[in-house]
């Protein structure tokens, strides 16, 4: 082999080296972005496996009390393998380079093991670091549109932004806004996904009752950072706190 035939051979074997490492992990971070029910329902088994074991316990990290109800408990993984009750980590999770945070509903309860989409928590984190510059300068939080008390929407110029913020919802193909509270808190507004739900699932919800546990148990995900709605004449508002 002469010195070209050479440098042309390891310059093919290097570019099939960096294509070979690229769609690799493409792959791996398109299985990671699915819900995957199999991996659900071994979590699922997983955790009632250790609740049995453990007088009623649950495999949670440990969180401040006054954390919100659909954010506070957070499957703790090294608890389950340690135990060997779980051996593998689902791809998916946080844990193992995925989207999805596992957590626990109804802790005390049924123990069901749900979802929470972490572009959620992205997005939020980006639009408060906008907030918190604002803030830095101004007495006010950026108040935009009221739509029930103590809520309102975010004036996105004011921070610089080029359009509304929103998120992807984890239950439809709609785009969910921003919204915030007048300390100005950061919530994702699941008002149009509250609405699909209440009017596709059995339920005997009456306006008091906080509904967001409609998405809670009928999917798999639960409703992250979410203001929270009770129901009037079949339709979502707000709660007042």
């Amino acid at each position: 082999m002469n010195y070209r035939t050479y440098i042309k051979a390891i310059s093919i074997l290097f570019i099939l080296f960096l294509l070979t490492g690229c769609l690799y992990p493409q792959s791996e971070l398109e299985k990671n972005q699915v819900p995957n029910e199999s991996q659900l329902q071994a979590v699922q088994q997983a955790v009632e496996t250790y609740k049995e074991e453990n007088n009623g316990l649950v495999p949670i990290k440990t969180k401040p009390n006054e954390t919100p109800t659909f954010e506070k408990y957070l499957i703790d993984f090294s608890i389950l393998k340690e135990a060997n009750i779980l051996t593998e980590i689902p791809g998916n999770a946080y844990e193992n380079g995925g989207i999805y945070q596992y957590a626990i509903l109804n802790p005390e309860e049924e123990a069901q093991v749900k979802l929470i989409d972490l572009r959620i928590t992205e997005e939020i984190r980006r639009v408060n670091v906008q907030l918190d510059l604002y803030r830095n300068e101004h007495m006010y939080p950026p108040f935009g549109e009221k739509l029930a008390k103590d809520v309102y929407t975010i004036d996105y110029k004011k921070l610089g932004l080029e359009s509304a913020p929103h998120i992807k919802s984890p239950y439809s193909d709609n785009n969910l806004p921003l919204i915030m509270d007048s300390k100005g808190k950061l919530y994702v507004d699941y008002r149009i996904d509250l609405n699909e739900a209440l009017n596709e699932y059995d339920h005997n919800y009456e306006m008091g009752d906080d509904i967001r546990f409609i998405l809670a148990e009928n999917t798999p995900f639960l409703p992250a950072y979410s203001y929270p709605y009770t129901t009037k004449d079949n339709e979502p508002v707000f709660m007042e706190k």
